[in-house]
């Protein structure tokens, strides 16, 4: 395991996010709520030391979204880091409505989506939006009005670029005829390869995949496992090796581990300098349980 003496996740390399270029191991902020993703966190003065201690780790990409909380994600993000470093890329969502802990509803309307739009500015302190995520597809609105509505506010400045979230590939391609689409963010793992023709369409045509809930080895982390028998090969943990076979997986992959504990995060970070073996990547490619 070699681990740069500054900025570990600089380790991870880097992927170019609609002219943007990021290091493509990021933070996902969605565990900076109370439990069920609802409400404040229970330790806030511990969220804020995470964010700012991602940054001081070299992370340059932040995953939020307005329903995360709601809002309380975006507030502390602004809390622990505005004025934003020039090399920080935050990327929010819009498209559900919460109503209580765990309970996620879609909401896809173009006048709520541009209404999220606004507030998420609001409460983040900035002009512009550097990537923002349709959260889900609502099914009772035509696509084309929801990403037309995205694509709108582009036009207008207020977003940078466009991505969506648990989706097809016919679902991009169909978002596509409307707008540019630089990032789709599916639910991907070592034990869920559920949207492998998604990763394969993105690494294809160019877009960053972002593989929510990354860490998940299951039974491939049992002792003799392979993921077993790779973290102590490496001298990494099961978490490490887990993230370190998503950054070996694509050059489009921007895996986006979240936690709520400074301890955690830099365990997560430190995956970036775990270097697997082409053997070690073609074993847990050939394990899916």
């Amino acid at each position: 395991m070699s681990l740069p003496a500054s900025a570990p996740a600089h380790a991870s390399g880097e992927f170019t996010v609609a002219g943007r270029s990021v290091h493509r191991l990021g933070y996902g902020a969605m565990r900076l709520t109370g439990p069920g993703v609802w409400g404040p966190p229970r330790d806030r003065a511990e969220a804020v030391r995470v964010l700012r201690r991602a940054v001081e780790l070299g992370v340059d990409f932040i995953d939020t979204a307005d329903s995360y909380g709601p809002f309380h994600s975006e507030e502390i993000i602004r809390e622990a880091l505005h004025p934003y470093p020039d090399e920080l890329l935050i990327a929010t969502k819009a498209g559900f409505v919460r109503t209580g802990p765990n309970r996620w509803h879609t909401l896809g309307r173009p006048a709520y989506l541009r209404q999220q739009v606004e507030m998420s500015l609001r409460r983040l302190g900035v002009e512009r939006i550097g990537l923002f995520q349709l959260h889900r597809i609502d099914p009772e609105v035509p696509l084309a009005d929801q990403i037309g509505e995205l694509a709108a506010l582009r036009d207008e400045g207020k977003i940078a670029s466009i991505g969506l979230s648990e989706v097809s590939v016919r679902e991009i391609e169909d978002a596509r005829r409307t707008a540019e689409i630089v990032t789709v963010q599916n639910r991907y793992n070592l034990t869920d390869r559920g949207s492998e023709d998604v990763l394969e369409h993105c690494e294809a045509q160019g877009m960053g995949f972002i593989p929510w809930f990354p860490i998940a080895a299951g039974r491939l982390a049992e002792p003799g496992g392979p993921v077993d028998e790779i973290a102590r090969d490496t001298g990494a943990t099961p978490a490490q090796v887990s993230l370190a076979w998503l950054l070996a997986r694509s050059p489009v992959m921007l895996p986006i581990p979240g936690t709520s504990t400074v301890a955690h995060l830099e365990e997560n970070v430190a995956s970036a300098g775990v270097a697997l073996s082409g053997e070690q990547v073609a074993a847990l490619n050939a394990r899916t349980s």
